[in-house]
């Protein structure tokens, strides 16, 4: 599995308010999307997420989402290692996604850039 790196994910109050620092920080213009009624914000190695209590709750304990080549690679690696795949691979607006927990109790995301076979 080649993991290409790390997405720091960032759960704020006011999306709004909070993108144009980041855009600042990181050089670039935010990709905007919503995913269960979360508004999220990708702008370099930030994913800023605004929405209700209860989703951002979920979203917390994901330690960081892992850019992968293949999200299937990762879901054999992972099982063959100990990991417990708890989600995934499903679509996301961006490609495919799991998600694992870590023989040491750690959520971490998967995900890559292919569409959905």
């Amino acid at each position: 599995m080649e993991i290409l790196g790390a997405t720091l994910r960032i759960c704020v109050d006011d999306l709004e308010a909070s993108v144009p620092f980041y855009e600042r920080l990181a050089g670039g213009r935010a990709l905007r999307f919503e995913r269960g009624g979360v508004s999220v914000a990708a702008v370099g190695c930030f994913l800023l997420m605004s929405g209700p209590e209860a989703e951002l709750d979920v979203l917390r304990k994901v330690a960081a989402t892992i850019a992968v080549t293949d999200v299937d690679e990762a879901h054999r690696v992972l099982s063959e290692s100990g990991a417990r795949v708890l989600a995934g691979p499903v679509a996301t607006p961006a490609g495919r996604n799991l998600i694992a927990l870590h023989p040491d109790g750690s959520v971490y995301e998967y995900a890559d850039r292919r569409a959905a076979e």
